[in-house]
């Protein structure tokens, strides 16, 4: 068993244009300030990282750990969320996601998804630089606007989405290995990739690759009424990042888990600060700490409810008091007598 590390912050939710959140030096002297020992790094901020310079020099990317490091944080992953999103764009959706693309290549959804295999490629190459184990992205989605089987949905429509967004990553995930990265789907609501039967019908279609891996992450699963539990039992091998975030789902008599197209806090399933939903992390900790899970517990704070900087500094020491070091000597050891075969022979009476 390996002890998990942390406490770790995504920084998406909390860098802006106003002091402490508005650059590299200063979100991270912000950041160790909380508690934190790592940070997780939106690609796409260039408030905060240079994305084609970090992909192509090492001298800056030393650069940029050795500022987290001086001021106390340590660089635990580079995210592509919102460009991943961006490699599979459903039409209804064109609109929705153009702000998440460069202003040169918005109103050309081709382009656009040729910006993102490219954005997404140089994160790679930056993890690589850095000397990152992992990478977080989002898988983008070609048949979400299909999730609900009605209309009756066409026979073959969902296996020619899967096998289109395999194609588009293939190329991606074969460049995440030859960076030696593990690149690490989120599997989220909105994406094609939303729970494990869609993670797998993906990983078949791209030929169980490798660099295919997930990033775990439980708030989702309570939204889906998915048993998160179980979730880690079944892909331990796959996971490989690791998003502290509480959820809770609470349904009544009006709505359910599609929400009934309410705002976050009147929905029945809404995320939370950590301890404050119904996500068991203790049995977390211990089912990722069983699994030889040796990554980084990274908080992401998204919470309907409590301000972001309380969530972010509760956060540190919430996933501090959680983490569990393991141990190196069974419990009952005080108990061991010694043996040897010839004595579990005799104990189990073979040779009589």
């Amino acid at each position: 068993m390996k002890t998990i590390k942390g406490p770790a912050l995504f920084l998406a939710q909390f860098a802006g244009d106003e002091a402490p959140f508005d650059s590299w030096e200063s979100i991270t002297k912000w950041a160790a300030d909380c508690g934190y020992l790592g940070v997780q790094v939106p690609s796409w901020d260039a408030r905060l990282i240079d994305l084609k310079k970090a992909a192509a020099s090492k001298d800056y990317c030393d650069e940029f750990k050795g500022i987290a490091a001086a001021n106390g944080v340590e660089v635990t992953e580079l995210s592509t969320h919102l460009q991943g999103q961006l490699v599979a764009v459903h039409p209804a959706y064109d609109e929705a996601f153009e702000g998440f693309a460069a202003p040169e290549v918005r109103g050309n959804p081709k382009a656009r998804q040729e910006w993102a295999v490219d954005q997404v490629k140089m994160a790679l190459s930056a993890s690589r630089n850095m000397g990152l184990k992992a990478m977080a992205s989002f898988s983008g989605a070609l048949v979400w606007p299909y999730v609900y089987p009605w209309p009756q949905r066409p026979a073959g429509l969902v296996e020619t989405g899967f096998d289109e967004l395999a194609r588009r990553w293939r190329p991606i995930l074969d460049h995440a290995e030859d960076c030696g990265v593990d690149l690490c789907y989120e599997i989220h609501p909105g994406e094609d990739l939303h729970d494990g039967v869609t993670y797998e019908m993906f990983l078949e279609r791209v030929g169980n690759h490798a660099r295919a891996c997930m990033l775990y992450d439980p708030s989702h699963y309570v939204l889906q009424c998915l048993d998160y539990l179980d979730n880690i039992d079944i892909y331990a091998e796959r996971i490989r990042m690791f998003h502290v975030k509480d959820a809770e789902f609470n349904p009544t008599g009006r709505q359910g888990v599609h929400g009934g197209f309410q705002s976050w806090v009147n929905r029945a399933g809404r995320f939370r600060s950590l301890g404050d939903g119904q996500v068991d992390f203790g049995a977390v900790f211990s089912k990722l700490t069983a699994a030889d899970f040796d990554g980084w517990a990274v908080v992401e704070w998204e919470c309907c409810l409590k301000h972001p900087e309380d969530g972010a500094r509760e956060g540190a020491e919430f996933v501090r008091s959680h983490i569990i070091r393991v141990t190196e000597k069974a419990f009952d050891d005080f108990a061991d007598g010694g043996t040897d075969q010839a004595a579990n022979r005799r104990m189990l009476g073979i040779d009589r």
